[in-house]
């Protein structure tokens, strides 16, 4: 008796995500089939994101008119979670272009807004490109913007943790004016002057990209530059419940591929409970515990994605607000802070107990189970998570509200 395809995963977050969806899944599938081999080899994920962009997935949030679905933020996330399921490098390189995507959704400037939802809905890709790694002040950026002899713009500096750069067009980068400002600059990754370097080293997310841009006297043109202070305000919540739905994803594949790896187990123990693996009442329950872990993880993202959805529609509808006190950025910061920790334990979880219910064959390299555990530790550490349980608590015990967007550097007069 076969047995029905049903997804336990919970309902779709809207009428129309199935319909949505669906183009994306044979894709999806391939992606999967793939993903072990990748990590192992350090493969690049190009030819990926290219056919992602055939099908429009970076265009998803944007206006029909403009090549897009007009989706929502709770759909983005929602696909991007079943993405996460097959390999979460691929959604963590599309990071910064998701993020750059509502930014100009945001926009107060139409003439700004609408320039890049037309280079957008052409097919341009950004990476995101504002963290020096170094001695430099917190909140300070030694990557420079200034004018040479003959009054053209250029860039120079260099920055660190350039997701998904290699795969992009353009980079969205920060750099400090001869005025002292800082500005946020848009810069095309082909242009003389820059270079890509793939030098991220970390144990997980190998493939996407993370590592250096330098830019020598690079060119910049003058209407790709704007203060940063004009960046969508609620910002920081939706870079890390990106996080989180990625996350709720690679919880997901945990689960999945326990069960299949259970499944084809022939090898048992004598101190078992029955002749095959996939019969073990024990193991069974060990795999339904990985699931529930994924359920939870998801859910509360998604939970998350809802308070954040009402954010977006707020500041496209009314415009932007840009100051961490606006009570709609500041209730979005406070949820997704509340889910942060949920999230990942129940991640972290999931992609250790898995392999609870399997044998030592389980952690052959050829499978890359371990790559589901190296990637949910990697994307936790992004932003610090010890912080989060803290500025909930601040705000229900003291009324504070949620930082501004956070910096890293060393403490000014440190050094």
């Amino acid at each position: 008796m076969s047995i029905p395809a049903l997804n336990i995963w919970g309902a779709p977050p809207t009428a129309r995500y199935e319909q949505l969806a669906a183009p994306f899944r044979p894709l999806f599938a391939q992606i999967l089939a793939q993903a072990a081999e990748a990590d192992q080899t350090r493969g690049n994920l190009a030819s990926v994101i290219q056919q992602l962009n055939a099908l429009g997935l970076p265009r998803w949030r944007l206006p029909v008119s403009y090549g897009g679905q007009d989706a929502t933020l709770v759909e983005l996330l929602a696909l991007l979670t079943e993405l996460s399921a097959a390999d979460s490098n691929i959604t963590q390189a599309l990071r910064g272009h998701f993020g750059f995507c509502e930014d100009v959704l945001s926009a107060k400037d139409l003439d700004w807004r609408a320039k890049w939802l037309d280079r957008l809905g052409q097919g341009a890709l950004l990476s995101p490109g504002s963290t020096e790694v170094g001695t430099q002040a917190r909140g300070d950026f030694e990557t420079r913007l200034h004018r040479d002899a003959t009054g053209a713009l250029r860039i120079s500096g260099r920055k660190f943790y350039t997701t998904g750069a290699l795969y992009s067009d353009l980079i969205n980068t920060i750099a400090t004016g001869e005025d002292g400002t800082h500005y946020s600059v848009v810069v095309d990754l082909k242009a003389p002057g820059v270079q890509i370097v793939d030098d991220w080293n970390g144990f997980g997310q190998r493939l996407t990209a993370s590592g250096t841009c330098i830019f020598d006297n690079a060119p910049v043109v003058d209407d790709e530059v704007r203060l940063t202070q004009q960046r969508f305000g609620h910002g920081q919540s939706f870079f890390q419940l990106y996080h989180l739905s990625t996350l709720a994803g690679i919880a997901r594949r945990a689960a999945l591929s326990g069960a299949e790896e259970l499944s084809r187990r022939a090898r048992t123990f004598t101190t078992g409970n029955a002749d095959t693996a996939a019969q073990d009442v024990q193991l069974l329950q060990v795999i339904g515990e990985v699931a529930s872990q994924a359920y939870a993880a998801q859910a509360i993202a998604q939970q998350a994605a809802q308070r954040l959805e009402r954010t977006a529609h707020h500041v496209i509808a009314h415009g932007q607000p840009l100051h961490d006190d606006d009570p709609h950025v500041a209730l979005a910061e406070l949820e997704v802070c509340l889910a942060v920790n949920p999230v990942v334990d129940a991640t972290l979880a999931a992609t250790t107990a898995l392999f609870d219910a399997l044998g030592a064959s389980a952690t052959a390299s050829d499978k890359a189970l371990d790559r589901l555990w190296r990637n949910a530790r990697t994307l936790a550490n992004h932003n610090p998570r010890v912080y989060k349980s803290r500025i909930v608590g601040n705000y229900l015990v003291n009324g504070v509200l949620p930082p501004a967007q956070w910096r890293v550097g060393v403490a000014k007069g440190s050094g």
